[in-house]
């Protein structure tokens, strides 16, 4: 599997190799011990899946706090997104920042987002499906958020404002400056 770091430290993009012939390809998309040796030694717990029927959805900027904060293994079985990550751990030399990562049925990457990072996506096409790994299960008591516009982050959507799809609840999360501290960083 090929590793890539990325501008933000923790942040993994991983592609898996894909063995073709005339009829399609075959990939080994998840291996436990080499993720824990070669990525981060971590167990995950649950799969998840979600479909986006529209282009322009955006689910995100979702967390967790502990003692249930998740990592998570992000990638997209149909369709193509735009998944975003920001750096929500306190004292990080990148705390606040962004990064993006188009993950699609075609280029087969996946994203490794560890805890401490809030994490959303883009559909770009219509019909995305993503599938994520976690370590942790789901807290609604945990579950935290962070506004998908917040313009101290100024994240660049591919979509205009008018044209996004939104559920309520992503519609009124707070920005990142109105958040206490859940994370803190600590240089590996």
């Amino acid at each position: 599997m090929r590793i890539e770091t990325t501008a933000i430290e923790g942040i993994v993009a991983i592609t898996p190799p894909r063995f073709g012939d005339h009829r399609g390809y075959f990939c080994e998309v998840f291996k436990g011990a080499w993720f824990r040796e070669n990525v981060a030694d971590v167990t995950f717990i649950q799969d998840n899946e979600s479909l986006s029927a529209q282009a322009g959805t955006i689910r995100g900027l979702h967390f967790q706090i502990p003692p249930f904060a998740q990592g998570k293994l992000v990638r997209c079985l149909a369709g193509r997104i735009m998944d975003v990550v920001v750096d929500i751990r306190e004292g990080s030399p990148s705390f606040g920042k962004w990064l993006s990562q188009e993950l699609s049925s075609e280029n087969g990457m996946q994203l490794w987002v560890p805890a401490g990072f809030a994490h959303g996506f883009a559909t770009i096409e219509p019909n995305s499906v993503i599938s994520y790994k976690v370590t942790a299960p789901y807290s609604p008591q945990h579950d935290r958020g962070i506004a998908w516009n917040d313009p101290a982050i100024g994240i660049r959507w591919p979509f205009d404002e008018r044209d996004m799809v939104l559920s309520d609840k992503d519609k009124t999360l707070p920005g990142l400056a109105d958040l206490p501290s859940h994370f803190s960083y600590s240089a590996q």
